[in-house]
């Protein structure tokens, strides 16, 4: 059984919070909260906030036992980008993009 959190147009690049993603993979889910309170990315706030998420799905929803739970899968997708731009030299145009993530957790229990 398998609990799941997700976090949809977060204003973050895919590319910072794979990063963060990758250091709590495979983690049980107390070592994994501490790992994200220590992490000073700001991709760490908010895995914090799903991983808390994922676990209350899995004791509420699934009836699962918090203390057994790991980080069985997290990753992040790139969003919708934003097409933003700046005024450059001799009256041109730079293009800004500012990236969107899509980021889940998934937790499951241990056998």
């Amino acid at each position: 059984m398998e609990a799941r959190a997700h976090l949809s147009h977060a204003r973050i690049t895919p590319r910072k919070v794979k990063i963060v993603c990758d250091l709590i993979r495979g983690k049980d889910t107390k070592t994994a909260v501490a790992i994200l309170m220590n992490t000073p990315n700001a991709a760490a706030e908010l895995l914090l906030k799903l991983v808390n998420s994922a676990v209350a799905n899995a004791e509420n929803n699934h009836s699962m036992d918090p203390d057994n739970l790991y980080i069985s899968e997290t990753f992040a997708n790139p969003g919708p980008t934003l097409k933003r731009g700046m005024a450059r030299a001799r009256g041109g145009y730079a293009r800004i993009l500012k990236r969107t993530s899509h980021i889940t957790v998934v937790v499951k229990e241990k056998e």
